[in-house]
């Protein structure tokens, strides 16, 4: 008769866990310019940020007020308050290179 013992198998992530990112775009209605810098910014922190993210999405056309907050110019603009110091980024964020540098997740060449 075989006696069935489990053994504990202890398992390690593939990613280590990072500091969470909080992200805020800010948007003007749903233009064809704010819906491809949602999409390329939610495809960069999917490939880049595996899951340590949170993006706020915020239209100015509903919430004018918030732009003065983190004193938006022009838009899209993504913000990163987390984690510090604040990064801005103004455009479709279409170039992943200039996207690295200005999050601060890679140091310009």
């Amino acid at each position: 008769m075989k006696i069935k013992t489990s053994k504990r198998r202890t398992v390690t992530p593939v990613h280590p866990p990072g500091p969470l990112w909080q992200l805020r775009l800010y948007v003007a209605g749903q233009t064809p310019k704010s819906m491809m810098a949602l999409q390329n910014l939610k495809t960069f922190c999917k490939t880049h940020l595996k899951g340590h993210y949170r993006i706020r999405v915020i239209d100015l056309l509903v919430q004018p007020q918030l732009a003065k907050g983190d004193q938006i110019l022009a838009i899209p603009t993504v913000v990163r308050l987390l984690p510090k110091p604040v990064r801005s980024i103004i455009g479709n964020l279409s170039d992943t290179a200039s996207v690295l540098v200005g999050l601060d997740l890679r140091a310009a060449n």
